[in-house]
């Protein structure tokens, strides 16, 4: 009998699925202990706070100077100065802070007094009133007046007040413990005696994600060990951490509609399912659930499934349990550079990278997919696609949730088109000699960068189109797509390009005509690519056509990409650079040296920004760490390239 298929029955929307959830432990709260108030930020409190000491505990002076009787000084003026003596104690010196003379009760600043030459008397020329420069006792805090609610959280500048009010403890709300069960039989942990992976498995790392999250939300966690795909297994492991001091659990993976993902049956038998299934795109196999009074979050396995999952619903619960409301996301309107589908009735998530060009800010959507985890290390803003929306058209304004602060989001230099290696050398020294900076590279062929680069969509592009005509990069292109716009085009590097193939080259492949022999597999370069276009002149010049290259229609974005469709034998080869084959540990089959450039718009070559990028470009550590890659030159590197005469 085939293993039942869980099926997703009554989908709800985030909206409806937070407000069933959170509804039913709306009211509930963690315990409450005492700790000292030194270790108390972040916390909130359980019980008001009353201080026990008055600040100031005395009067002081505010106010470096002296200290005078105020009606002493009422006859004072500039047509009749008024002389104080010190030996007679009409006057007494006092420094900010210090205690008030008992028969004194203002203040006079040094400024406004003359002293005589033997030290003894002082003159003012205007009369002081009572409590002048004068911090009065409980001018601060009066003791036993309240400090701090229930419910307030403490920050820094709360324990200072607390400390001088006499506070040594506070009564806060014990962090909420979450569990966390990572499981799937497919799961190892990571160990650093692994050579390599064995076949099939995954190393767990949701858990150490889903743990920040939660211990910046103020929860204590503990993380079981892996369990593998076994309804029996995880009944027992569940109940075992319900019956806990556990204030939630999640359970990580196993709760989509797969034949072995028990998440679901495991909570139905044991408990009660709110609902299985949310409107949300990534993180839809989400599970909502109650056992013996406790929370239990079936969190998808794909990593970033599971962040958004743990985002939007166990944070905020978490926080609740304390009292804690979390602070709403800072958002900004920025220009969407392509065009995003979305699928109806679904509420999509997409990660972007958002800089600022000029006055406007834009946002180029990262790569799609759960499992794309780099998505999460590289973004720095999301972006909410509406359920009902179809999608959003390039060149549209949206809200953009900001993931890092705006001024690291304003230093964000935007490059696209070609992906090279050398990038990476840059945005690593960039950020390391200019901190303040960082790159962020997308990866649109060398076409797509141009395009950008006319739509105002990016701040620099890397290209490395040849020209069939006459065996020249970048120049024509450019001048065929860009009109009346002022650049700069700079050489980043020479590199080698040719065929990446398994190490010692056991399919023989010296030359394009060997694509038809053997049975080779090909992986090939998106349209637009400078590559795809450097392999299709060569298809041409050898007179062979596409039809006959098995995988020719099989393409990928980047020179790694090809390197680990032929590392994991998806292909026997693929056309890109020398240094993605070293990086491998492949071998390469050379077949021509190309120019990179940067294509630079004359408003932006002039910015902070980009003059310490292009201070790196031309300094001995890039050129040297590029050429310890492999399969490059640095001759030409910070060259500026003639684009000749501007077409308007």
């Amino acid at each position: 009998m085939p293993a039942k298929r869980n099926v997703y029955l009554n989908m709800k929307s985030r909206g409806e699925a937070k407000q069933l959830f959170f509804a039913r432990f709306s009211g509930y709260r963690t315990g409450q202990e005492t700790i000292g108030v030194r270790s108390s930020g972040g916390r909130v409190t359980a019980a008001p706070v009353f201080a026990r000491f008055s600040s100031p505990s005395f009067h002081s002076a505010a106010m470096d100077g002296i200290a005078v009787l105020a009606r002493e000084t009422f006859s004072a003026s500039d047509q009749a100065p008024l002389t104080l003596s010190l030996e007679a104690g009409q006057a007494v010196m006092i420094n900010t802070g210090h205690p008030m003379p008992q028969d004194k009760d203002a203040v006079i600043m040094i400024e406004d007094i003359v002293m005589a030459e033997d030290g003894n008397t002082t003159v003012i020329r205007k009369p002081a009133y009572p409590w002048q420069h004068v911090r009065k006792v409980g001018e601060d805090i009066v003791a036993s007046e309240l400090l701090f609610p229930t419910g307030h959280q403490i920050v820094p500048a709360d324990m200072a007040a607390l400390i001088t009010a006499g506070c040594s403890q506070i009564s806060v709300r014990c962090r909420p413990k979450l569990t966390i069960i990572p499981s799937g039989s497919e799961l190892i942990e990571l160990d650093d005696t692994l050579s390599e992976l064995p076949a099939g498995k995954t190393i767990e790392s949701n858990s150490a994600a889903l743990c920040a999250l939660a211990e910046q939300a103020g929860a204590r966690v503990w993380i079981e060990p892996i369990i593998e795909d076994d309804l029996a297994g995880l009944k027992n492991r569940l109940l075992t951490a319900v019956k806990s001091d556990a204030d939630m659990v999640i359970i990580n993976a196993g709760s989509s509609a797969g034949s072995a993902d028990y998440t679901l049956p495991a909570i139905e038998e044991l408990g009660e399912v709110l609902t299985h299934g949310i409107t949300i795109m990534p993180g839809k196999p989400t599970i909502l659930g109650i056992i013996e009074n406790k929370p239990v979050v079936g969190i998808p396995g794909y990593p970033v499934s599971a962040i958004i999952a743990m985002e939007e619903f166990a944070v905020p619960l978490l926080a609740g349990m304390q009292g804690i409301t979390l602070p709403a996301s800072r958002t900004i309107e920025a220009v969407i550079t392509k065009d995003l589908p979305s699928k109806s009735g679904i509420e999509e998530f997409r990660r972007m990278v958002v800089g600022k060009i000029g006055e406007t800010y834009v946002a180029t959507p990262l790569k799609k997919g759960a499992g794309a985890i780099t998505t999460l290390t590289r973004a720095n803003g999301m972006l909410k696609i509406e359920a009902g929306a179809e999608g959003i058209k390039g060149g549209t304004k949206k809200t953009i949730e900001l993931l890092a602060p705006r001024s690291r989001i304003d230093a964000t230099i935007l490059c696209t088109g070609s992906h090279d290696l050398s990038l990476n050398v840059l945005g690593d020294l960039l950020q390391k000699n200019e901190p303040s900076f960082s790159l962020s590279s997308s990866h649109v062929g060398s076409l797509g960068g141009i395009i950008a680069i006319k739509d105002g969509m990016c701040h620099m592009a890397g290209s490395h189109l040849l020209d069939v005509n006459d065996g020249s990069y970048n120049v024509q292109t450019i001048k065929k797509y860009i009109k009346g716009k002022d650049l700069r085009l700079i050489t980043l590097v020479y590199r080698e390009q040719g065929f990446i193939v398994k190490p010692g080259n056991p399919k023989n492949i010296h030359s394009i005509a060997s694509l038809l022999e053997n049975d080779i597999k090909f992986i090939n370069r998106q349209a637009g690519s400078g590559t795809r276009v450097l392999f299709d002149y060569e298809l041409d010049r050898n007179h062979l056509d596409c039809d006959d290259i098995d995988g020719y229609d099989q393409e990928e974005y980047t020179h790694m990409a090809v390197a680990v469709a032929v590392l994991s034998g998806r292909a026997d080869t693929g056309l890109g650079i020398k240094s993605a084959a070293q990086a491998m540990g492949l071998g390469f089959v050379p077949l021509v040296e190309e120019r990179y450039d940067l294509i630079i718009p004359e408003a932006v070559f002039g910015t902070p920004a980009m003059a310490h990028t292009m201070e790196l470009i031309n300094g001995r550590e890039f050129k040297q760490a590029v050429e310890a890659l492999g399969g490059y030159s640095t001759r030409e590197t910070g060259n500026e390239v003639s684009l000749g005469p501007q077409i308007l």
